[in-house]
C-alpha cells in the first residue's frame, strides 16, 4: 500500500510493491493534492517495497519532476534495489532526479 506523508516541506511518497498503470493515476493525483495543498518544496519517492516498475512508474517521477522543478524543488529516489535503479538509469531519470545511494 503506498503511503503519502509531508516532513518539512518535503513529500514522501512511499511507493507499492507494484508500480503499473492500474495504479499511476491514483499515486499522480495524490502526489500533486500534497504539492499544491501543503505547498511541498521536494519530492522523494521511496522504493523499499517495489519489487516491479512498469513505464508508469517513470511517468509518474517526470511528471512529478515537471510539476515540482517549476518551483524550484528536486525530486529524491531512496531504497531502490538493483532492478529499480537499472529501470532509472535506462530510462536516464537519473538526469532529473537524485538516486540516493545506500550506506553499505
Amino acid at each position: 500500500m503506498e503511503e503519502f506523508q509531508v516532513i518539512d516541506h518535503c513529500l514522501v511518497v512511499k511507493l507499492p510493491e507494484e508500480i503499473d498503470h492500474h495504479r499511476a493515476g491514483y499515486l499522480c493525483e495524490q502526489a500533486d493534492h500534497y504539492i499544491v495543498k501543503e505547498k511541498v518544496e521536494h519530492v522523494v519517492f521511496d522504493f523499499e517495497k517495489t519489487r516491479f516498475m512498469d513505464s508508469s512508474g517513470i511517468g509518474i517521477i517526470m511528471g512529478r519532476y515537471k510539476k515540482i522543478s517549476c518551483f524550484g524543488g528536486k525530486v529524491y529516489a531512496i531504497h531502490t534495489d538493483r532492478q529499480v535503479k537499472r529501470i532509472l538509469y535506462l530510462a536516464g531519470l537519473d538526469k532529473y532526479v537524485e538516486i540516493v545511494k545506500e550506506e553499505e
